[in-house]
Protein backbone atom coordinates (compact mmCIF):
# COMPACT_ATOMS: atom_id res chain seq x y z
CA UNK A 1 0.00 0.00 0.00
CA UNK A 2 1.49 3.71 -1.36
CA UNK A 3 2.44 6.02 1.48
CA UNK A 4 0.15 8.89 0.19
CA UNK A 5 -2.97 6.50 0.75
CA UNK A 6 -2.55 4.61 4.00
CA UNK A 7 -4.93 6.36 6.56
CA UNK A 8 -5.06 6.31 10.43
CA UNK A 9 -6.53 8.05 12.90
CA UNK A 10 -8.42 8.01 16.09
CA UNK A 11 -12.32 6.94 16.36
CA UNK A 12 -14.22 7.90 19.98
CA UNK A 13 -17.24 5.70 20.52
CA UNK A 14 -20.03 7.43 22.36
CA UNK A 15 -23.26 6.98 23.33
CA UNK A 16 -25.67 6.42 26.72
CA UNK A 17 -24.67 3.13 29.01
CA UNK A 18 -25.53 0.35 28.06
CA UNK A 19 -25.80 0.73 24.57
CA UNK A 20 -23.21 -1.80 23.51
CA UNK A 21 -19.82 0.57 22.47
CA UNK A 22 -17.53 -2.57 24.12
CA UNK A 23 -19.16 -5.31 22.54
CA UNK A 24 -18.98 -3.29 19.58
CA UNK A 25 -14.92 -2.03 20.21
CA UNK A 26 -14.26 -6.24 21.00
CA UNK A 27 -15.77 -7.59 17.32
CA UNK A 28 -13.77 -4.66 15.78
CA UNK A 29 -10.87 -6.03 17.34
CA UNK A 30 -12.32 -9.98 17.44
CA UNK A 31 -10.82 -10.02 21.23
CA UNK A 32 -12.13 -8.97 24.37
CA UNK A 33 -10.06 -6.14 25.13
CA UNK A 34 -12.95 -4.41 26.92
CA UNK A 35 -14.70 -5.82 29.76
CA UNK A 36 -18.50 -6.14 28.98
CA UNK A 37 -21.75 -7.41 31.91
CA UNK A 38 -25.17 -7.05 32.04
CA UNK A 39 -25.12 -4.06 33.95
CA UNK A 40 -24.90 -0.13 32.50
CA UNK A 41 -22.10 2.11 33.81
CA UNK A 42 -19.53 -0.86 33.61
CA UNK A 43 -16.59 1.03 31.21
CA UNK A 44 -14.84 3.67 33.58
CA UNK A 45 -11.80 4.80 31.69
CA UNK A 46 -11.50 5.18 28.04
CA UNK A 47 -10.17 2.09 26.48
CA UNK A 48 -8.17 2.10 23.36
CA UNK A 49 -8.00 -0.38 21.08
CA UNK A 50 -6.21 -0.68 17.85
CA UNK A 51 -7.74 -2.41 14.67
CA UNK A 52 -5.64 -2.90 11.90
CA UNK A 53 -5.88 -3.39 8.36
CA UNK A 54 -3.13 -3.44 5.12
CA UNK A 55 -4.67 0.48 4.50
CA UNK A 56 -5.25 1.78 7.33
CA UNK A 57 -5.32 1.44 11.42
CA UNK A 58 -8.12 2.59 13.33
CA UNK A 59 -8.03 3.40 16.78
CA UNK A 60 -10.42 3.21 18.72
CA UNK A 61 -11.56 5.09 22.17
CA UNK A 62 -14.15 2.96 24.08
CA UNK A 63 -15.62 4.86 26.23
CA UNK A 64 -17.84 5.91 29.71
CA UNK A 65 -21.51 5.91 28.61
CA UNK A 66 -22.68 9.53 29.10
CA UNK A 67 -24.83 10.34 32.11
CA UNK A 68 -25.36 12.87 34.59
CA UNK A 69 -22.86 13.02 37.07
CA UNK A 70 -23.92 12.04 40.88
CA UNK A 71 -20.58 12.07 42.50
CA UNK A 72 -16.66 12.84 41.96
CA UNK A 73 -16.39 8.80 39.87
CA UNK A 74 -19.34 9.92 37.73
CA UNK A 75 -17.42 13.62 36.79
CA UNK A 76 -14.13 12.16 36.48
CA UNK A 77 -15.71 9.07 34.05
CA UNK A 78 -17.39 11.84 32.22
CA UNK A 79 -14.38 13.87 31.79
CA UNK A 80 -12.51 10.78 30.13
CA UNK A 81 -15.29 10.43 27.50
CA UNK A 82 -14.79 13.95 26.91
CA UNK A 83 -11.26 14.00 26.38
CA UNK A 84 -11.47 11.29 24.21
CA UNK A 85 -13.95 12.86 21.91
CA UNK A 86 -11.67 16.00 22.09
CA UNK A 87 -9.01 13.25 20.77
CA UNK A 88 -10.37 11.65 17.90
CA UNK A 89 -10.61 12.17 14.18
CA UNK A 90 -14.33 10.88 14.09
CA UNK A 91 -17.15 10.44 16.38
CA UNK A 92 -18.94 7.46 16.24
CA UNK A 93 -22.50 7.47 18.59
CA UNK A 94 -24.11 4.90 19.30
CA UNK A 95 -27.90 4.76 19.18
CA UNK A 96 -29.53 1.56 21.15
CA UNK A 97 -32.44 0.79 18.46
CA UNK A 98 -34.42 -0.94 21.38
CA UNK A 99 -34.61 2.37 23.70
CA UNK A 100 -36.97 5.03 23.16
CA UNK A 101 -35.12 8.09 22.17
CA UNK A 102 -35.16 10.56 25.42
CA UNK A 103 -34.34 14.39 25.75
CA UNK A 104 -30.94 12.85 27.17
CA UNK A 105 -30.13 11.75 23.62
CA UNK A 106 -31.14 14.69 21.93
CA UNK A 107 -29.04 16.54 24.34
CA UNK A 108 -25.73 14.49 23.53
CA UNK A 109 -26.49 14.74 19.82
CA UNK A 110 -26.81 18.71 19.65
CA UNK A 111 -23.57 18.82 21.67
CA UNK A 112 -21.30 16.32 18.86
CA UNK A 113 -22.97 18.65 16.28
CA UNK A 114 -21.34 21.55 17.78
CA UNK A 115 -18.08 19.51 17.08
CA UNK A 116 -16.30 20.19 13.74
CA UNK A 117 -15.74 16.55 13.17
CA UNK A 118 -16.99 13.98 11.10
CA UNK A 119 -20.06 12.31 12.96
CA UNK A 120 -21.23 8.94 12.42
CA UNK A 121 -24.20 7.17 13.99
CA UNK A 122 -24.61 3.66 14.34
CA UNK A 123 -27.86 2.10 15.13
CA UNK A 124 -27.39 -1.16 17.12
CA UNK A 125 -28.71 -3.67 18.11
CA UNK A 126 -30.91 -4.28 15.15
CA UNK A 127 -30.78 -7.78 15.71
CA UNK A 128 -33.33 -7.16 18.21
CA UNK A 129 -36.13 -5.18 16.14
CA UNK A 130 -38.04 -5.63 13.04
CA UNK A 131 -35.07 -4.33 10.59
CA UNK A 132 -37.59 -2.26 9.26
CA UNK A 133 -37.90 -0.29 12.34
CA UNK A 134 -34.47 1.18 11.76
CA UNK A 135 -35.38 3.91 9.09
CA UNK A 136 -37.52 5.60 10.83
CA UNK A 137 -35.37 5.76 13.78
CA UNK A 138 -32.83 7.23 11.41
CA UNK A 139 -35.53 9.25 9.72
CA UNK A 140 -35.78 10.89 13.52
CA UNK A 141 -32.04 11.36 14.26
CA UNK A 142 -32.05 13.41 10.77
CA UNK A 143 -34.64 15.84 11.98
CA UNK A 144 -32.82 16.66 15.08
CA UNK A 145 -29.02 16.78 13.86
CA UNK A 146 -26.86 16.95 10.98
CA UNK A 147 -24.56 13.76 10.69
CA UNK A 148 -21.83 12.79 7.90
CA UNK A 149 -23.44 9.53 7.81
CA UNK A 150 -25.61 6.55 9.97
CA UNK A 151 -25.14 2.59 9.46
CA UNK A 152 -28.07 0.01 11.33
CA UNK A 153 -25.66 -2.64 12.96
CA UNK A 154 -25.78 -5.25 15.31
CA UNK A 155 -22.32 -5.41 17.53
CA UNK A 156 -23.48 -8.81 19.62
CA UNK A 157 -24.20 -10.41 15.59
CA UNK A 158 -21.69 -8.36 13.90
CA UNK A 159 -24.00 -7.58 11.10
CA UNK A 160 -23.06 -4.63 9.24
CA UNK A 161 -19.96 -4.21 10.91
CA UNK A 162 -18.07 -4.37 7.39
CA UNK A 163 -20.17 -1.78 5.88
CA UNK A 164 -19.61 0.68 9.37
CA UNK A 165 -15.54 -0.26 8.82
CA UNK A 166 -15.87 1.11 5.26
CA UNK A 167 -17.76 4.30 6.09
CA UNK A 168 -15.00 5.22 8.99
CA UNK A 169 -12.25 4.43 6.48
CA UNK A 170 -13.71 7.04 4.05
CA UNK A 171 -13.64 10.00 7.32
CA UNK A 172 -9.74 8.63 8.49
CA UNK A 173 -6.97 11.10 7.76
CA UNK A 174 -4.09 10.19 5.34
CA UNK A 175 -1.43 8.64 7.85
CA UNK A 176 1.09 6.71 8.34
CA UNK A 177 0.57 3.69 11.28
CA UNK A 178 0.26 5.92 14.61
CA UNK A 179 1.38 2.13 16.63
CA UNK A 180 3.18 -0.84 15.89
CA UNK A 181 0.98 -3.19 13.26
CA UNK A 182 0.84 -6.04 15.31
CA UNK A 183 -0.26 -3.92 18.29
CA UNK A 184 -3.96 -4.46 19.72
CA UNK A 185 -3.47 -1.71 22.51
CA UNK A 186 -1.70 0.86 24.44
CA UNK A 187 -2.49 -0.02 27.98
CA UNK A 188 0.12 -1.96 29.95
CA UNK A 189 -0.99 -5.29 31.61
CA UNK A 190 -1.69 -4.97 34.62
CA UNK A 191 -4.64 -2.62 33.96
CA UNK A 192 -6.26 -5.21 31.76
CA UNK A 193 -5.44 -7.59 35.21
CA UNK A 194 -7.27 -4.78 37.40
CA UNK A 195 -10.49 -5.08 34.56
CA UNK A 196 -10.87 -8.39 34.71
CA UNK A 197 -10.90 -8.43 38.05
CA UNK A 198 -13.49 -5.32 38.35
CA UNK A 199 -15.47 -7.15 35.58
CA UNK A 200 -16.10 -10.59 37.70
CA UNK A 201 -17.27 -8.35 40.54
CA UNK A 202 -20.14 -6.94 38.25
CA UNK A 203 -21.21 -9.96 37.29
CA UNK A 204 -21.33 -11.82 40.69
CA UNK A 205 -22.32 -9.18 42.83
CA UNK A 206 -25.99 -7.93 42.90
CA UNK A 207 -27.87 -4.39 42.63
CA UNK A 208 -25.51 -1.56 43.78
CA UNK A 209 -22.45 -3.19 45.57
CA UNK A 210 -20.37 -3.51 42.04
CA UNK A 211 -21.02 0.07 41.59
CA UNK A 212 -19.51 0.97 45.06
CA UNK A 213 -16.21 -1.12 44.03
CA UNK A 214 -13.03 -0.41 42.56
CA UNK A 215 -10.13 -2.61 42.08
CA UNK A 216 -5.88 -1.88 42.48
CA UNK A 217 -3.18 -3.62 41.48
CA UNK A 218 -0.25 -4.02 44.23
CA UNK A 219 2.02 -6.28 43.04
CA UNK A 220 2.56 -7.48 39.38
CA UNK A 221 5.61 -9.70 39.50
CA UNK A 222 6.75 -11.98 36.98
CA UNK A 223 8.71 -14.95 38.27
CA UNK A 224 10.33 -17.22 35.57
CA UNK A 225 9.92 -20.81 35.86
CA UNK A 226 7.23 -20.57 38.69
CA UNK A 227 3.61 -18.57 38.39
CA UNK A 228 3.55 -14.71 38.11
CA UNK A 229 2.25 -13.10 41.49
CA UNK A 230 -0.49 -10.61 41.14
CA UNK A 231 -1.60 -9.18 45.24
CA UNK A 232 -5.09 -6.46 43.96
CA UNK A 233 -7.34 -4.95 46.12
CA UNK A 234 -11.17 -5.11 46.04
CA UNK A 235 -12.27 -1.71 47.38
CA UNK A 236 -15.35 -1.20 49.06
CA UNK A 237 -17.13 2.11 50.64
CA UNK A 238 -19.05 0.22 54.27
CA UNK A 239 -18.21 -2.45 56.44
CA UNK A 240 -21.57 -3.86 55.02
CA UNK A 241 -20.27 -4.35 51.67
CA UNK A 242 -16.65 -6.19 52.48
CA UNK A 243 -18.54 -9.05 53.94
CA UNK A 244 -21.06 -9.49 51.03
CA UNK A 245 -18.20 -9.49 48.78
CA UNK A 246 -16.35 -12.20 50.57
CA UNK A 247 -19.90 -13.92 51.24
CA UNK A 248 -20.58 -16.58 53.55
CA UNK A 249 -16.95 -18.66 54.59
CA UNK A 250 -15.58 -16.65 51.86
CA UNK A 251 -17.03 -18.19 49.25
CA UNK A 252 -18.18 -15.00 46.82
CA UNK A 253 -14.59 -13.82 47.04
CA UNK A 254 -12.85 -16.84 46.32
CA UNK A 255 -15.30 -17.71 43.08
CA UNK A 256 -14.70 -13.99 41.78
CA UNK A 257 -10.36 -15.00 42.37
CA UNK A 258 -11.19 -18.40 40.70
CA UNK A 259 -12.75 -16.97 37.43
CA UNK A 260 -10.69 -14.22 37.43
CA UNK A 261 -7.46 -16.13 37.23
CA UNK A 262 -8.79 -18.16 34.66
CA UNK A 263 -9.21 -15.32 32.62
CA UNK A 264 -6.29 -13.77 33.41
CA UNK A 265 -4.27 -16.80 32.59
CA UNK A 266 -5.92 -16.77 29.25
CA UNK A 267 -4.76 -13.01 28.47
CA UNK A 268 -1.99 -13.01 29.51
CA UNK A 269 -0.95 -16.55 28.11
CA UNK A 270 0.61 -17.81 31.54
CA UNK A 271 0.02 -19.36 35.22
CA UNK A 272 -0.62 -16.53 38.02
CA UNK A 273 -1.32 -16.90 41.63
CA UNK A 274 -3.77 -14.37 42.22
CA UNK A 275 -3.40 -12.95 46.08
CA UNK A 276 -7.21 -10.83 46.40
CA UNK A 277 -7.91 -8.54 49.35
CA UNK A 278 -11.06 -7.18 50.57
CA UNK A 279 -10.66 -3.63 52.31
CA UNK A 280 -13.17 -0.26 52.88
CA UNK A 281 -12.03 2.96 52.08
CA UNK A 282 -15.17 5.02 53.63
CA UNK A 283 -17.08 7.16 50.06
CA UNK A 284 -13.78 6.49 48.31
CA UNK A 285 -16.24 7.24 44.85
CA UNK A 286 -16.26 10.92 46.24
CA UNK A 287 -12.92 11.81 47.35
CA UNK A 288 -9.97 12.91 44.35
CA UNK A 289 -7.56 11.75 46.50
CA UNK A 290 -8.76 8.40 46.31
CA UNK A 291 -10.00 8.41 42.81
CA UNK A 292 -6.05 9.85 41.89
CA UNK A 293 -4.62 6.42 43.75
CA UNK A 294 -7.63 3.92 42.26
CA UNK A 295 -5.70 5.21 38.35
CA UNK A 296 -9.01 7.30 37.94
CA UNK A 297 -7.50 10.45 35.62
CA UNK A 298 -8.84 13.34 37.62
Amino acid sequence: MAKDTYKAGFVAIVGRPNVGKSTLLNAFLDFNLSIITPKPQTTRHRILGIHNRNHFQMIFWDTPGLLDPEYKLHEVMMQSAHRAVADSDIILLLIDATRSFTKKNADVLEHLATLKKPLIVAVNKIDAIDKKEALPIIDSLQKMISFSESVPISALKGDNLDTLERVLVKYLPVSPPLYPPDQLTAHPERFFVGEIIREKVFRELRKEIPYSTAVVIDEFRERPGRKDYIKARIVVERDSQKRIVIGKRGGILKTIGKLAREDIESFLGRAVYLDLWVVVRENWRKKETFLKEYGYDT
